[in-house]
């Protein structure tokens, strides 16, 4: 039996206790952090996108390529900051999980927007004032347009982590339990999504940039459809004669080797041309020596089944990267 003395707190009053306390300092957190986040995006759309309207110093298409649906995302924060301020954090939060659609949109737009401002600032010489006069404003702090694009994103992964942590510390018996548990794992999926989003469009940059660098016939199309890992300048070593610098592409399902194209050449100077492709399914990896973390580099053996490559480099840790990088890339083909 249990025995309670007046004035000392059980251990579950005690967990119960610090359950509240933490649970207040989140909700806290939430509405501070809201209300400074609603502040910006009313920055923006006051002194950005309401002039911009106005002035016609930008198309429409423009306009929209450029913000995407920022006055919906501020809608929405409008909606929720005075459901925290009155305390219905669960009300709040479950009404407004139904706007977290725009954060997928606000995403899949974004590098289109970063490409709409870089293009509009180097090309219409009356919106680079425009937007160089309002980034002058005491109110932005200092802070560029660029700066400002990305931060309903960064909100999102600050409400996945409040949100969560107030789910976390409510109680099953609070009467806002069930709302913020569904709004967490909503916000949560929608941050994932978000996330999957913002790696593509990493991927799709990387291969763009690693197909400029390809030349040739045979180059077209190589990079299609692929995931990226890593590039960079190995030795090759032949049975006979001087080991050959040479460029290396790592994708998930295949290792590109090229060769540089004479410094001299008149059409493709700096470019690579693609010399073999070998597919990561059929590769099997060992280290010929280069397991001690020394100075004097080591040797990495791939081999196929009709062609067997030795790869070298003088850097160790350079050589430990690609290791593990060509070892993930093998182990996700036989999954």
């Amino acid at each position: 039996m249990e025995i309670h003395y007046p004035g000392v707190r059980s251990p579950v009053q005690e967990q119960r206790a610090r359950w509240e306390r933490k649970r207040a300092c989140t909700a806290r957190e939430l509405l501070e952090t809201e209300r400074r986040y609603q502040e910006q995006l009313g920055l923006v759309a006051t002194y950005f996108l309401g002039i911009l309207k106005a002035k016609g110093t930008l198309r429409p298409p423009e306009r929209q390529a450029l913000f995407g649906s920022w006055e919906l995302i501020y809608g929405a924060s409008q909606e929720l900051l005075p459901y925290l301020e009155g305390g219905c954090w669960g009300q709040g939060l479950e009404g407004f999980c139904r706007h977290l659609e725009l954060y997928n949109q606000f995403a899949a737009n974004s590098e289109r927007s970063q490409t709409t401002l870089q293009e509009q600032l180097k090309k219409n010489k009356g919106f680079r004032r425009f937007v160089r006069l309002q980034e002058s404003r005491p109110e932005f702090g200092g802070l560029q347009l660029q700066d400002l694009l990305p931060l309903p994103l960064q909100r999102l992964q600050q409400y996945e982590n409040l949100v969560v942590a107030l789910a976390e510390n409510t109680g099953p018996n609070s009467p806002d339990h069930q709302q913020l548990t569904r709004a967490a794992r909503l916000i949560s999926e929608t941050a994932q999504r978000v996330h999957t989003i913002g790696q593509k469009q990493k991927n799709d940059q990387h291969l763009r940039r690693v197909q400029a660098l390809l030349s040739g016939r045979q180059a077209k199309g190589l990079t299609s459809g692929r995931w990226f890992l890593r590039q960079g300048w190995l030795l090759v070593v032949p049975p006979h004669g001087e080991p050959r610098p040479r460029m290396f592409f790592l994708f998930t399902d295949v290792l590109l080797m090229a060769k540089p194209r004479p410094p001299l050449h008149l059409l493709q100077s700096g470019t690579f041309a693609c010399k073999a492709l070998y597919p990561m399914a059929q590769c099997q990896l060992s280290r010929v020596f280069g397991h001690s973390g020394g100075p004097c580099g080591g040797l990495l053996s791939l081999s196929f089944p009709h062609e067997k490559l030795l790869l070298m480099s003088t850097d160790q840790e350079e050589l430990s990267r690609w290791y593990h990088s060509l070892t993930w890339a093998i182990s996700s083909q036989k999954n």
